[in-house]
């Protein structure tokens, strides 16, 4: 059974970062740990240039899984934060679930740490209520590839869509006619080869 393509729509889709935090992130071992730090921002980064609804969430930031990291909170000051008492599955807290229907989204870009279990859970969660759901995979991280791809391939079963979060910018951009510079800027940040696309088209419209 194949899950018919969806295109995400930057009108109708929220972001949801599930337990990014310390403690978590020293579990993370299927990505380089500078790779994914980099992926979780560019997401950040690709939710605030789309104007994209985004709720941040924690798992007993009191215990060993640590606090949200400081750069998603600077980040969305003003975003829903729900730090969960004890629910593992954030789909669990009823509070978690009101700040998503309260976007009025139908869409929702999810990613976290770790992927089988404070990804999964939502993520199954929310397709089980009608939800497109879209799993940034490397803005999300686990142990190790095998269980990683064990997550992937039961998500992927129930109709979760896996993206990348380049793949995510580029689908909701839809039309570089929209903008080139803004973009340009954020994957430039984000990928260093991108830099030399940009400058190359700098130096071009420069001779224009």
């Amino acid at each position: 059974m194949t899950t018919p393509y969806k295109r995400l729509d930057k009108n109708d889709a929220a972001v949801l970062l599930v337990d990014h935090q310390a403690g978590l992130l020293s579990l993370v071992r299927d990505i380089d740990p500078d790779k994914f730090r980099n992926n979780v921002l560019a997401l950040s980064d690709l939710a605030k240039y789309f104007n994209l609804p985004t709720i941040l969430t924690t798992s007993f930031e009191t215990g060993p899984n640590g606090p949200l990291v400081p750069e998603l909170k600077a980040q969305f000051p003003d975003a829903p934060y729900i730090p969960r008492p004890g629910q593992i599955n954030a789909w669990d807290n009823e509070e978690f679930v009101k700040a998503v229907k309260a976007t009025g989204k139908k869409q929702l870009i999810i990613a976290g740490v770790v992927t089988e279990v404070c990804v999964a859970f939502p993520a199954l969660s929310a397709i089980a209520e009608g939800y497109d759901v879209f799993v940034v995979s490397d803005a999300s991280g686990t142990f190790d590839e095998i269980t990683r791809n064990a997550a992937w391939e039961r998500m992927a079963r129930a109709g979760v869509q896996l993206m990348t979060w380049f793949g995510v910018a580029c689908e909701l951009h839809r039309d570089w006619r929209n903008d080139i510079e803004g973009l340009g800027a954020l994957f430039s940040n984000h990928i260093p080869d991108y830099r030399n696309l940009m400058t190359s088209y700098s130096v071009l419209t420069a001779q224009k």
